[in-house]
């Protein structure tokens, strides 16, 4: 399991401490303090030593700049982002010599502010991790969801990062593009026999034809990835994913080659057999 980070939120307004908490609610990072001033700040940094602080330039006692001063104080390495309605050349300069390490105005985005965090976390966590759990988990709940609806039944999902140069498949691959933010590539798959299971279960008859079979996945592999474009889509609501239309090809010994993408392998234990998605994203290559 992939650890969380951990975020410590430093304002004095309690909707804005809401809705920066909101948006790091479904993400990689974990909000573990909440402060509404400095002295609240340094003393919750010091009972829960977050990796991150997003730190506020007007709190009541002090400012941000004093503040992330006093949390250097403790820390030499503390990593701190200011989120403030004011952003101006003179606040940055003095925000770095503060040991600020980034600034944002208000009112951010989602994707502003994870992009900013994943930048300064590199050395404390992996970015595949963060991206495996801000993405890749959209697509396990997509999957484990669609498989439930599509069939009814429940599955058992693994997800791992692949980083072969080459996909190789044994029945059938449905391929579907990713364009916008984040753009990529999803690729759902399985052998024959599954597939056979797959669309049987599915359509409600044994008599299946290849022909149904193989428009089955390819309808069943267009639900699973729109959902998880939307699922990211409802964290990301700045940016858009789309998919493109399914491409489908089925046979032995398919090699698909795997593009400059950071790509995770999820595989679906199911009663029908196993179900596999590979889906990549080149963001942050």
């Amino acid at each position: 399991m992939v650890e969380k980070v951990k975020v410590m939120i430093v304002d004095d307004s309690k909707i804005s401490r809401t809705i920066l908490a909101n948006h790091l609610s479904k993400t990689n990072f974990e909000v573990v303090a909440m402060a509404a001033d400095a002295a609240e700040a340094i003393e919750l940094y010091r009972e829960h030593d977050p990796e991150l602080v997003t730190m506020d330039m007007n709190l009541p006692d002090a400012d941000g700049i004093e503040c992330s001063k006093k949390i250097r104080g403790i820390d030499p390495e503390a990593k701190i982002i200011m989120i403030s309605a004011m952003k101006d050349a003179s606040l940055i300069a003095q925000g770095r010599a503060a040991g600020i390490s980034a600034f944002l105005q208000k009112p951010v985005s989602t994707n502003e502010i994870i992009d900013t965090l994943m930048l300064l976390c590199q050395q404390k966590v992996s970015r595949v991790a963060v991206m495996r759990d801000s993405y890749a988990k959209a697509f396990e709940r997509a999957l484990q969801k669609g498989i439930l609806n599509l069939i009814g039944l429940q599955s058992k999902i693994n997800v791992e990062v692949y980083d072969k140069k080459y996909l190789s498949v044994d029945g059938i691959a449905v391929i579907i593009g990713l364009t916008g933010y984040p753009v990529g590539r999803a690729i759902m798959y399985m052998t024959s026999e599954t597939m056979k299971n797959f669309a049987s279960t599915m359509l409600g008859t044994e008599n299946v034809t290849d022909d149904e079979m193989n428009e089955a996945i390819e309808e069943a592999a267009n639900i699973v990835v729109g959902r998880g474009a939307s699922n990211i889509n409802d964290v990301f609501k700045d940016k858009e994913m789309r998919i493109t239309p399914p491409g489908t090809i089925s046979g032995s010994g398919i090699k698909i080659a795997s593009p400059k993408l950071t790509t995770f392998k999820l595989t679906a234990t199911t009663k029908v057999g196993d179900i596999f998605m590979n889906v990549g994203f080149a963001e942050g290559e």
